[in-house]
C-alpha cells in the first residue's frame, strides 16, 4: 500500500483525481457511485472484467464494451460507440512510480479514447501494473502484458507461443501495433485514476 500512496502523490501532482482501494469490490462500488444515467465506453481489459464493472454499470447506464457487444452490433461498431461515449473506462498495461502511463493496443480504439474524446476517463489499475520508472513501464507493457494478452486471444505469434517476451514479429496476428505514453494528464477531460491493492489483469 505504501507504494500506491507514493504513486498517488505523483499522479495528483500531474492533475489526476486519484483514489486508492484495498479491493476490487470497493473500487467497483466507488466507480458505480460516480457514474449514473450516462453513456459509458469500456476498453478491452481483463481488470475491468475481474471487477464486473460492466454488469454493475449496465443497470443504470448505457454501456458499450466489445466483450459484451449489443445484439445487432459488430465488434468494431461497439468499439466505435465506446470511443464516442461520455465516460470511458480502461486499465493500463503499466504505470511508473512517477506517474507515466503506458498502453499498447491493436486497433487503437483504447489508446485513442483514453487520449481524447470522452468528458471523463477512469483508469483502473492493480498494484501489479506499477513499475519503478518509465523504461520499466515500457518493458512491462511490451514484454509482460502484450504476450499474455496475445496468448489469451489465441494469437499465432511468437510471444503467445513462448510467453516470455516481445519478438517484434511480422505476424499478421500481431496485437502490439499502437503505443501510448501519457507523460502528463491530457488536457480537455477529467481523469480519474483508481489504484487497487490487488493483482488484477495483465
Amino acid at each position: 500500500m505504501e507504494k500506491l500512496i507514493g504513486l498517488q502523490d505523483a499522479l495528483k501532482a500531474k492533475g489526476y483525481v486519484v483514489e486508492i482501494f484495498e479491493t476490487k469490490e470497493e473500487a467497483t462500488e466507488y466507480i458505480d457511485s460516480q457514474i449514473d444515467n450516462c453513456v459509458v465506453g469500456i476498453g478491452g481489459s481483463q481488470t475491468v472484467a475481474q471487477m464486473k464493472l460492466f454488469d454493475q454499470l449496465s443497470t443504470h447506464n448505457q454501456v458499450f464494451w466489445h466483450d459484451e457487444k449489443p445484439e445487432g452490433m459488430t465488434v468494431m461498431e461497439t468499439r466505435k460507440a465506446a470511443t464516442r461515449a461520455e465516460i470511458y473506462i480502461s486499465s493500463v498495461n503499466a504505470i511508473s512510480m512517477d506517474g507515466v502511463i503506458v498502453n499498447i493496443d491493436n486497433t487503437g480504439n483504447r489508446v485513442a479514447a483514453i487520449s481524447f474524446g470522452p468528458d471523463k476517463v477512469f483508469l483502473v489499475i492493480g498494484e501489479n501494473k506499477v513499475t519503478e520508472d518509465c523504461d520499466s513501464a515500457l518493458f512491462r507493457a511490451r514484454n509482460v502484458a502484450a504476450p499474455r494478452n496475445a496468448k489469451r486471444l489465441n494469437r499465432k505469434t511468437p510471444c503467445a507461443i513462448k510467453g516470455d517476451k516481445c519478438y517484434d514479429c511480422k505476424s499478421p496476428e500481431r496485437i502490439c501495433r499502437n503505443l501510448s505514453v501519457l507523460w502528463n494528464r491530457p488536457t480537455g477531460a477529467e481523469y480519474h485514476v483508481i489504484l487497487i491493492h490487488e493483482e488484477l489483469g495483465y
